[in-house]
């Protein structure tokens, strides 16, 4: 059944055409992975999906009673109020109660465990958790999420990725998180040029398929101009249409010369730029850094390696933005010394990126930090660099305000490359970057010449990238792996499972050294034994409203539905309940009759 439908839809902003007649299909339990070069009209495509944008022309058909929950890039929010209940401002009125606890339990999994903070105070990374909750608290049958993966860190993303697999409904996402892509989605949505290509499977097998379409169309061209060729001796033979066949031949001919030559797709060329890097990089010696009265980074000391790859993780917060602008000389350590080498050359990609003039010409901005560089292959200008980074002739020319916010970051990269750094420090590089730039920039960073630093949340990037892995655990520790991030996630996953077992170990012996003691309550069983009485009520009564309710829903299935689903959920967490109580219960009456353990 398709729930979504849009039918030769066309959009054009400032004179360039984002989607040209383009038309996409959705079905239901599809999980559809949007990609594309930065600014060819994915974001745009959602928004019109969502509905909260217009095509020029075409047409766009939803199911009639389809609920669509949409997450835009940038979460909309009053300027004031509690989360909680800005997450739910939107969920109908009857449902707010029902859903309250669904939406503490989903801010707590990411990681906001104040759910009565004003939602001013929050950070943009919390921001973002918040807007994911909102989205994934509405009741939909479709759920459109553009960038869901942006600013949030690694332990965020499978967090969501596990809620998304759970979500019964169908997913439309623009993400360019390729593990992310690999786990969630059954289909790939390609936008280019105006057009959509769609490939069915996963990431992996979309690569697969478009291999096999591009070496298609490059075999049918080829078998063309040949034809084209032959056909053109004949024509310049002075033959005239006296004929059938002459004139049908002609009629071919003039197909051929006048046919849509498919465009070889664009790739994104960049050589690898440095200065040359001496013997002295940058030696960190004990250094300490706090913030708000929090220690971020304690007592940490590092000598950097001329041709390190270093990937920084960690959650939201903690500290990893701080220890790389130490690095790069913006802030200063409160203790401790950084030493800078004679022949460093830094350059330092910021999160926020830097304010651009967007009434600058896309080429002026590039040439106010140079107009030619020296690569491997010979000097290449600024124009020619920013052709090869997806810039057209055309584009040069523009104002910088025309550019859509990841062909900006693009901008901003290229800017930063043209200063032919030798320790590159990159600040989430990934986030609102296209595919096709990251594959690239992994290349280009395999070839680099100096060090790397890079902040990340993209597990893949940093797999690519990384043979170190640095963590802040935001108490001011930061921990060294060697690997890269998959090493890393093993070594930690290793670890945890060492501590547990020291753990059982240690409890072990601590009661086999104790001996027998008193029966008793844990302080976690304590409060649960006080309050379960009140927790069961609360559920009966909870169940008898929603009984009442499939009372009186008799026409509206989607709602009866809802409610049935929810009354199987309560029923369930009822008895889970009542087991819990006979078991406190008789463990309240062993404590009483003073059994030993």
């Amino acid at each position: 059944m398709i729930l979504l439908s849009a039918q030769n839809i066309s959009k054009t902003y400032m004179e360039r055409k984002v989607l040209d007649k383009a038309s996409f299909f959705l079905n239901e339990g599809d999980k559809v992975g949007i990609i594309g070069i930065n600014g060819t009209g994915k974001s745009t495509l959602l928004r019109i999906l969502a509905g909260t944008e217009d095509a020029d022309s075409g047409e766009i058909i939803r199911t009639s009673g389809i609920r669509i929950s949409y997450l835009p890039q940038i979460p909309e929010f009053e300027a004031h109020g509690c989360v909680l209940e800005q997450v739910m401002l939107h969920l109908p009125a009857d449902l707010k109660e029902a859903k309250e606890f669904e939406a503490r339990s989903i801010l707590g999994k990411l990681g906001i465990s104040d759910p009565t903070r004003d939602i001013s105070t929050l950070s943009g990374g919390e921001r973002r958790r918040a807007g994911l909750a909102a989205a994934l608290i509405q009741p939909s049958d479709v759920l459109l999420l553009d960038e869901p993966t942006n600013h949030i860190d690694n332990e965020t993303v499978q967090l969501l990725e596990e809620q998304l697999k759970k979500y019964r409904g169908a997913i439309v996402m623009v993400t360019h998180d390729r593990y992310f892509l690999n786990r969630i989605t059954q289909k790939i949505v390609e936008v280019d040029k105006g057009h959509i290509f769609e490939y069915n499977g996963s990431y992996s097998t979309y690569l697969e398929q478009k291999a096999q379409r591009e070496a298609e169309a490059e075999a049918r061209e080829r078998k063309n101009r040949t034809l084209y060729r032959q056909e053109l001796e004949w024509i310049r033979r002075g033959v005239r249409a006296r004929g059938t066949k002459s004139k049908d031949r002609i009629e071919r001919f003039h197909e051929l010369e006048n046919r849509e030559i498919p465009v070889e797709a664009e790739k994104l060329q960049v050589q690898s730029v440095s200065s040359r890097l001496g013997r002295k990089t940058i030696e960190l010696e004990n250094i300490c850094k706090s913030i708000d009265g929090r220690q971020l980074i304690s007592d940490f000391s590092c000598i950097l390696p001329r041709d390190a790859r270093i990937g920084i993780v960690g959650q939201n917060g903690a500290g990893k933005s701080t220890l790389v602008k130490m690095l790069a000389g913006l802030l200063q350590p409160d203790s401790g010394c950084i030493t800078i080498g004679d022949t460093v050359k830094i350059g330092y990609f910021s999160q926020e990126c830097e304010s651009m003039d967007l009434s600058v010409k896309v080429i002026e901005y590039i040439r106010e930090t140079a107009d030619r560089i020296q690569t491997p292959e010979g000097t290449v200008t600024a124009a020619q660099m920013l052709e090869r980074f997806l810039f057209t002739p055309e584009l040069q020319w523009n104002r910088i305000e025309k550019l859509s916010g990841g062909e900006r970051k693009r901008l901003y990269l290229l800017k930063i490359l043209m200063t032919a750094p030798n320790i590159l420090i990159l600040d989430e590089p990934t986030n609102d970057l296209d595919i096709a730039t990251l594959t690239i920039l992994e290349d280009y960073l395999d070839h680099f010449g100096g060090a790397v630093l890079a902040i990340s949340h993209d597990r893949y990037f940093l797999d690519k990238m990384a043979s170190e892995i640095w963590e802040l655990k935001g108490n001011g520790i930061v921990s060294r792996y060697n690997g890269n991030y998959s090493d890393y996630a093993e070594s930690v996953r290793k670890a945890g499972e060492a501590s547990v077992k020291k753990k059982q170990q240690t409890e072990k012996k601590e009661r086999t050294f104790a001996g027998r003691k008193k029966l008793k309550f844990t302080f976690n069983e304590q409060r649960e034994f006080e309050t379960i009485d009140d927790d069961i009520a609360a559920l009966e009564q909870q169940l008898e409203e929603t009984e009442k309710a499939i009372t009186a829903c008799s026409s509206d299935y989607i709602k009866l539905q809802e409610l049935t689903d929810q009354k199987e959920a309560l029923e369930s967490q009822l008895a889970e309940k009542m087991d819990r109580w006979v078991y406190l219960n008789d463990l309240a009456e062993r404590i009483a009759k003073g059994e030993m353990v």
